[in-house]
């Protein structure tokens, strides 16, 4: 059974980014600010002192389980073409 918050499309995609942008986190202000609010709000980012927003454990979590669950091989990504 389903029992975590729904995630709009554009909060999925603020989330990845997070993920994607590591220590560094993503600065306030951009684009995505409401998103990363939102996530806050959650538990699964959070604004640091510096004014960036980083992944929380939480948020960590719910990206490999919902949005990138596993890893899949470089040809499965490229339409399974193989060498010739």
């Amino acid at each position: 059974m389903w029992n975590q918050p729904y995630l709009e499309t554009c909060c999925r995609s603020a989330l990845h980014r997070l993920t994607l942008v590591g220590w560094p986190g993503r600065p306030d202000g951009l684009k995505d600010g409401p998103c990363l609010n939102r996530l806050a709000g959650m538990g699964l980012a959070r604004l640091r002192p510096d004014g960036r927003y980083e992944a929380t454990e939480a948020g960590l979590d719910r990206h490999a389980t919902e949005i990138a669950p596993r890893a899949r091989p470089v040809s499965a990504r490229i339409g399974s073409r193989q060498p010739v």
